[in-house]
């Protein structure tokens, strides 16, 4: 398997450094009788610049002349001519602002969250009890940073949503999702059979009617695939697509396909039936079948790629015309034509290569240090769980946090420690695979890495990256975070970095995904993009500026947990041994970027769904 090392950036700045600029010496800012100069000197215009106005101007490049998404390598040549005046990147200061607490620990009692900006509601998948909490944020109107951040509780419930009741169907399951377009509402559950199987009976989408502070009524349930995951509105609101995961049961004897639904929407009403979407074609023997590359990891037993693909979150284009659709255990990315209601492609998304001095990790749990090296012949997929996507020079780029998720059931595991692995004996990690300070605790998989076929490993691949990246629409990498979530929260945090988040115990996620970072969420303010990522493990969130894909930088990270805190949380019973009332926020799982407009108090908010603690967070979010 080829790694993607930045082709799409490389062609764009070798094409640019080879064109003439118009004017008499190539300077940045200058001007030649053609207007503009070239897109090369970008990063180096700063605010206040003679050719760049105070304020920071946006000049329009237009790159994606046809508008369909890519650059040609035509659009690529005429940029030499053209180029984007932007601010410097400014400070962003978090402030927590509101907060509530369940009081329900390691059970998933907050997870994806939502705003209403009418009612001043925030919306929060309480799993624990199949419910969507409403939470009162009107109060976020006149509140102040936190004294005690530790100990905020400062937001009340004031009603939920009974969804499985409202749907009325036997053996409903949890409430995965929730969005919000306009007034309606859109909630996914999941459901059983009656064999005891828990989630692979097809779901359905409830929706409601939300009206200003009165309750929220309900419409219709529209049934959708097995396990809805993720549901998502078209930004104009006229369709809602649904990301039908079809995990497998435990003994792995029912694995039901995967696929995407999208419903109608009309003068705010939902259609009675949805389109679904399936990936059949890409089956053995399939029209399709050949799109299925290596790189694309199929290993269900006995699973045809139709049941294998499991869609995980959805990001929707800015013109509504694709869906970009995370396949996380496969470690590739689905692009829907929503207006054809096809599978567009499928983007394998390649490996991470950690024998990089960039990209080197912390392997092992049993170092007892902070201890980040190179390994060569060690890889990680990227296996991205929530997704975005945005526009720059009129071309579609997604955004991915890269968590990583193992197939690990009673029926079928595909888990193994490096230690464990037949490696190569001509492999240059054979030693270090078995020292347990080094390599052979890293949890990694044993369905890939066997490249010639002979029964043995040639590469040792892992789950996750550890990183967020930046893709073009076809899938090549244009910017990856690298080492920076272990590098920065081990400069901070010391040896508490690489934490869990169910106890209070350094460098125990280390053999596993690292941070984990999961939950992700994109937010303008003023001119620039920012990007707010979610460590799942170790708690917090970074902040980074990606208003320009190809000159992305770190901002912040922000994190309200205390590490001295003693507890232990059982996520399996909730149980708690110690307190953990002080612990903070542990395991974020969904994030709602507010604009400034939409906001309560005027200032752009960030609302966060903490899974282990059970608690939501709201921070508001002001330029330094």
């Amino acid at each position: 398997m080829k790694t993607q090392r930045l082709p799409l950036a490389a062609a764009i700045m070798a094409s640019l450094l080879l064109g003439a600029c118009s004017g008499d010496d190539g300077a940045a800012g200058d001007k030649g009788d053609n207007g503009l100069n070239s897109l090369v000197n970008v990063t180096a215009l700063n605010i206040g610049d003679a050719n760049c106005p105070a304020g920071g101007q946006r000049i329009d490049t237009g790159l994606d002349a046809n508008n369909n998404g890519q650059l040609d390598d035509s659009e690529i040549a005429a940029a030499q001519t053209q180029y984007v005046c932007q601010p410097q990147t400014a400070g962003l200061k978090a402030e927590l602002i509101g907060r509530h607490q369940t009081g329900v620990y390691g059970l998933s009692a907050a997870e994806i969250v939502e705003y209403h900006s009418a009612s001043n509601r925030i919306f929060v998948v309480n799993a624990i009890s199949g419910k969507v909490d409403i939470i009162d944020g009107s109060l976020l109107a006149t509140a102040s940073n936190a004294a005690d951040p530790l100990a905020l509780n400062n937001l009340e419930k004031f009603g939920e949503l009974d969804v499985a009741k409202d749907v009325g169907q036997t053996f409903m399951g949890s409430v995965n999702s929730v969005s919000i377009s306009g007034n309606l509402l859109a909630a996914a559950i999941e459901r059983g059979d009656a064999a005891g199987n828990k989630t692979q009976a097809n779901g359905f989408v409830a929706f409601y009617q939300l009206n200003g502070t009165d309750a929220p009524q309900f419409i219709s349930a529209v049934e959708v695939g097995a396990l809805p995951d993720n549901v998502a509105f078209t930004h104009d609101g006229k369709t809602l697509l649904v990301a039908n995961e079809g995990e497998p049961n435990p003994a792995y004897t029912l694995d039901p396909e995967g696929s995407v639904a999208l419903i109608a929407i009309t003068d705010g009403k939902p259609a009675a039936t949805a389109t679904i979407i399936g990936f059949s074609e890409f089956n053995q023997g399939g029209a399709r079948a050949s799109e299925i590359t290596p790189d694309i990891k199929i290993n269900g037993p006995m699973a045809s790629v139709a049941q294998d693909l499991e869609p995980e979150y959805i990001a929707i284009s800015q013109d509504n015309r694709r869906a970009f659709v995370s396949l996380q255990e496969n470690n590739a990315i689905a692009v829907i034509d929503i207006a054809n209601a096809k599978v567009a492609k499928i983007l394998p998304l390649g490996l991470k290569d950690y024998g990089l001095e960039v990209n080197k990790i912390d392997a092992s749990d049993k170092d007892n240090l902070v201890n980040l090296q190179s390994y060569t012949g060690v890889y990680g997929m990227y296996q991205p769980d929530t997704v975005a996507t945005y526009r720059w020079n009129n071309t579609d780029f997604i955004v991915t946090a890269n968590e990583g998720d193992s197939r690990d059931y009673a029926g079928f595991s595909e888990e193994a420690r490096a230690g464990d692995l037949v490696l190569d004996p001509n492999h240059l990690q054979f030693a270090a695979a078995k020292d347990k300070t080094q390599l052979a605790r890293l949890k990694v998989t044993t369905s890939m890495g066997d490249d010639d076929k002979d029964g043995d490993y040639d590469k040792i691949v892992s789950f996750g990256a550890r990183s967020f990246s930046i893709w073009s629409a076809d899938g090549q990498q244009v910017f990856d975070s690298a080492s920076d979530f272990e590098r920065i929260t081990a400069a901070l945090l010391g040896s508490n970095f690489n934490n869990n988040n169910e106890e209070n115990k350094g460098d125990s996620r280390s053999d596993d995904k690292g941070p984990e970072p999961e939950a992700l969420a994109l937010g303008q303010i003023g001119q620039r993009l920012y990007a707010f990522i979610g460590l799942e493990r170790t708690a917090g969130f970074m902040i980074y500026d990606v208003t320009n894909p190809f000159d992305v930088h770190f901002i912040d990270y922000v994190v309200n947990r205390d590490f001295e805190a003693d507890f232990v949380i059982n996520t399996d019973t909730g149980e708690v041994k110690g307190d953990a009332t002080l612990a903070g926020d542990l395991g974020p799982e969904g994030m709602k970027f507010v604009s400034a407009d939409k906001s309560p108090n005027g200032n752009p908010l960030l609302i966060i769904g903490n899974e282990v603690s059970g608690t939501t967070s709201v921070y508001q979010l002001k330029i330094k």
